[in-house]
């Protein structure tokens, strides 16, 4: 079989792809910073000469308003293949704090079996498994199980600007059956995870303007309805007493967990200790959402959260004033199948019925993103669980993601096809933190189990075609 020799030149030529990964991470594609996009063009160069190099073809740049994506493809001459699309991100985080880092965060350092770098596993290393898979097949075989295309964009960290307007355009090059991402982690050091769901986004800005300008407290306070004082009583009306979001009309459209996800979801170790003590460190667990657990809440129903509340002095020392004005930031992660947009709308018409009329309010959407959900008896996703047992001995579990990530919704919404989401990390890689890093292991096993992907991804298709 292909995959075997496939596999046979991937273990044989580990420390191969190893430089090349560490070659490609020593590149500081710091996309949020103006500074760096010499780097970010280096980058993109640097993905563009390994995929002509390993055999892929119409390698090019499709251009944005900020950094271009990178397209690559290799296509089989058996017109019965089905085809997969690879999406990945070759921009990544800021390294700060640099002095908290133990080795420098683009010289790429293998210490204990792991090998730190920012972007080693988000997400330069987890898409490069796939690169090398392609090396491994086209260097051994001449050939791969699948048609083959590689999406990869340079604006993730930043909210991937432009990105929809690209898959738009080039929809039809992009035309495929199957997408696969690998930008997330396993659910634990053992257990591989297949994400189902990606919860979607609307984030508002909330000013409350009172008085004209800012006001001596001695003089006005008593008959001035200080703005903060507003923020506070509204922020207090947008969760009722059992802990649900209050404004009318969220939840009408809120798809339910079927009896498969609650029964996924209940035969997970989750340990709510753990939780609390080592990942938040609060005196306790919020009651939340009533009916729902813990985990149900951070994964599968929608939410409203105040990111910050400015207005008034905050320096050290004192100063008695009524500010003239307060602003709240607040998001609503959402689930299937409610539209961020529509969400959008009734939070405004909420907000205005509890304003006061002793101020003027003004709601501004400043982002937003829809909620995506995968059919996990698709034959990509069932693809995707052969390979992961073959990958890494052990079969994943299904969850869906308390996080957002646009590009689903997009890639499913423009193509009209299935997203697989597995990852190859660990979830103490320290993402978006110093120290971040990406075990040799995953690393390796990332590579063989996309060279299984491909050939089960091949198989499934030609049984679900003969099936039907």
């Amino acid at each position: 079989m292909a995959s075997l020799h496939a596999i046979e030149f991937a273990e044989t030529n580990r420390m191969h792809h190893l430089q090349h990964l560490m070659d490609f991470l020593s590149i500081p594609s710091i996309g949020t910073s103006p500074a760096h996009r010499t780097d970010m063009e280096r980058a993109a160069q640097w993905l563009m000469t390994f995929m002509e190099r390993i055999g892929l073809h119409s390698v090019k740049l499709l251009p944005t308003d900020l950094y271009p994506v990178v397209y690559g493809e290799w296509k089989s001459a058996d017109a019965k293949v089905p085809t997969l699309l690879v999406y990945g991100h070759y921009d990544v985080q800021p390294a700060d704090p640099e002095e908290q880092w133990l080795t420098p965060p683009f010289e790429p350092t293998v210490q204990d079996e792991n090998l730190y770098a920012r972007g080693a596993s988000d997400n330069k290393g987890q898409l490069f498994t796939y690169l090398a898979a392609a090396e491994a097949y086209l260097r051994t075989s001449g050939r791969i199980p699948v048609n083959l295309k590689f999406l990869i964009e340079g604006q993730e960290e930043c909210g991937s600007t432009g990105l929809e307007q690209v898959i738009q355009q080039h929809r039809h090059m992009l035309q495929c059956d199957a997408v696969v991402i690998s930008d997330d982690s396993f659910w634990d050091a053992v257990t591989p995870k297949i994400t189902t769901g990606t919860r979607g986004l609307i984030y508002c800005e909330v000013d409350i303007q009172g008085p004209r300008h800012d006001l001596h407290s001695g003089v006005y306070g008593g008959a001035v309805h200080n703005p903060l004082q507003v923020a506070a009583e509204m922020i207090a009306q947008l969760h009722d007493a059992q802990g649900r979001v209050a404004i009318p009309g969220f939840y009408d459209r809120v798809r339910p967990l079927s009896v498969d996800e609650r029964r996924q979801l209940e035969s997970l170790p989750f340990d709510e200790e753990r939780f609390l003590h080592e990942e938040i460190g609060a005196p306790a667990l919020w009651s939340g959402e009533s009916g729902y657990s813990v985990f149900e809440r951070i994964t599968a129903r929608p939410t409203l959260e105040i990111h910050g509340i400015g207005g008034g002095f905050v320096n050290e020392g004192q100063k008695t004033v009524i500010p003239a004005r307060a602003v709240v930031k607040l998001s609503m992660r959402l689930v299937p199948d409610q539209d961020p947009l529509e969400i959008a709308r009734l939070f405004e018409q909420y907000v205005q019925r509890i304003t006061p009329s002793t101020v003027h309010v003004t709601v501004r959407v400043l982002s937003h993103a829809h909620p995506a959900l995968v059919d996990p008896h698709t034959p990509a996703m069932q693809a995707a669980v052969e390979a992961l047992r073959l990958g890494f001995g052990t079969a994943p579990v299904f969850l869906r993601s308390g996080g957002t990530l646009p590009v689903v919704a997009d890639l499913t919404r423009i193509l009209q096809v299935p997203v697989v989401m597995m990852g190859f990390g660990l979830p103490d890689d320290n993402l978006h933190a110093p120290n971040e890093k990406f075990r040799l292991a995953q690393f390796f096993g990332g590579i063989r189990t996309a060279i299984y992907f491909m050939e089960c991804m091949a198989r499934q298709y030609s049984s679900h075609k003969v099936e039907g």
